[in-house]
């Protein structure tokens, strides 16, 4: 602040340099490690200092973590222009070294015969994050959309809300499970249908079957829940495409 400087004729706005300092508590960043060498201010106006090192020019008191990433910034390693996004940890490894080893004792035979200390790891794969990006990168502006292979089931069967349409589900869900696959049935007695298809999108089981306005004519309404195709097909024929 304006006081600072005031009060301190030795820090030049500006051009404030670590070295030859008083009564400063140094804060730098890692990479700010011992043998670096620095460009700074030269605590003097209009002047900067080229070659300034840490731990021979200037003492770091703490390393805080204190420099924020962003886009486009050079790669440490390699140069490149760095690229931000955002991302969900769903795996880990943990390098335990031989702290428990060491409590445990744990020893196992190395090449030449003798007792050699196991150097231990963690490695993890978070179940219940893994669903998390996967609902995440599949979903849309209706709601979740799971992939088949992890998807709570395989068909969600719709009845419109007559007792023709909830027996014809009914019916059909019994014949798809006795094919094998993971049912899902939406029977609830006093809903809209705008209602349950809306549910049915938010929950977004791969494949919907509507038994609606054409459950008199054993005709049910197929829907991919990904795509939004949608097609008209006797039940026999729709069962047998579900269960192939």
């Amino acid at each position: 602040t304006e006081s600072d400087f005031a009060e301190r004729a030795d820090l030049v706005r500006g051009y404030v340099g670590p070295q030859g300092l008083e009564k400063v508590t140094y804060l730098a960043d890692p990479r700010v490690a011992p043998g670096t060498a620095w460009i700074t201010g030269a605590n003097k106006e209009g002047t900067h200092a080229k070659n300034v090192v840490a731990g021979r020019d200037f003492e770091v008191d703490a390393y805080v973590d204190v420099v924020v990433v962003e886009e486009g910034d050079p790669c440490p390693k390699c140069g490149t222009g760095l690229k931000l996004d955002r991302a969900i940890e769903i795996g880990h490894i943990f390098q335990l070294g031989r702290k428990y080893a060491d409590a445990l004792k744990l020893d196992v035979l190395g090449q030449n015969g003798k007792p050699v200390r196991v150097t231990m790891g963690s490695y993890g794969i978070g179940v219940s994050r893994a669903v998390a990006a996967l609902a995440e990168q599949t979903a849309d502006d209706k709601g979740l959309c799971w992939p088949a292979e992890v998807a709570p089931a395989d068909v969600h069967v719709v009845a419109a809300g007559k007792a023709l349409q909830t027996e014809l589900a009914l019916e059909v869900s019994d014949q798809l499970a006795a094919a094998g696959l993971r049912v899902l049935v939406d029977d609830r007695a006093g809903v809209s249908p705008g209602v349950k298809f809306t549910d049915a999108e938010l929950i977004g089981v791969p494949k919907i079957l509507v038994a609606g306005r054409r459950a008199g004519e054993g005709v049910v309404e197929l829907k991919d829940r990904r795509t939004g195709e949608r097609e008209e097909l006797p039940v026999a024929e729709a069962i047998a495409r579900l269960s192939a």
